[in-house]
């Protein structure tokens, strides 16, 4: 089986959106990427979280075409296409419908710096996508050029729709979604009781420093 270990991968990280709530039925997608191969692994459409299967899953090459798999794609194969284009170094996308985050969508409004930990996405801030139909080369077009306009940041915010986010690895492009939930879910809490104090740019970049040398060292499993 094609991309054995990534189609494993899709399904377990495929039960912690559905768990911790950043998706509802069966919306949302995650996707891997081989640059060696040019081969996508993606959630196949219209399935639940816990009735999805590896072999479920669907291994194609971003301009669509299914190399093996007989369900049908996610349809936002291509904004996941897209994204891998646009950030060469992600290996991992994960699109949610989690409610802050859509809450800000909903609003017109970016995810700010109302965190610290917004510096997990790169950037200062999250910017905002205009609303197009969801499943689109449109929308996908749409969403890669913002990722386009804003190089730094991994992630995007889709009006009316929900939050996009990659990275190295599935674990860390699920982490930034989980994390930009929570910033999205202080911002409108503050935002319902006054204006609250957004982050600097440089202050964001002072985090981003401090990060560099937060954990453990690789391989310490101490």
């Amino acid at each position: 089986m094609l991309m054995e270990d990534a189609r494993e991968r899709i399904v377990a990280y495929g039960k912690r959106i559905a768990t911790e709530g950043l998706a509802v039925g069966t919306s949302g997608n995650l996707s891997e990427y081989d640059p060696e191969t040019g081969l996508m692994a993606i959630s196949p459409s219209g399935l639940g979280y816990f009735e999805t299967t590896p072999e479920d899953v669907v291994v194609l090459q971003l301009d669509g075409s299914v190399v093996e798999g007989s369900r049908r794609p996610s349809s936002e194969a291509p904004l996941h296409a897209e994204v891998y284009r646009r950030r060469p170094a992600a290996r991992a996308v994960v699109h949610t419908h989690s409610p802050y985050a859509t809450t800000l969508a909903a609003l017109g409004e970016p995810i700010r710096a109302v965190h610290f930990t917004i510096a997990d996405s790169g950037a200062e801030e999250v910017p905002l996508s205009p609303y197009v139909t969801f499943g689109t080369p449109e929308l996908a077009a749409s969403v890669g050029e913002t990722f386009g306009e804003h190089p730094e940041t991994n992630a995007v915010l889709m009006e009316n729709h929900g939050l996009v986010a990659c990275g190295p690895s599935m674990a860390s492009a699920f982490g930034l979604a989980v994390n930009l939930e929570f910033v999205s879910r202080v911002q409108w809490q503050a935002e319902c009781v006054g204006t609250p104090r957004v982050l600097s740019g440089e202050e964001v970049m002072g985090v981003s420093r401090r990060f560099e040398t937060y954990g453990q060292p690789a391989g310490d499993k101490a």
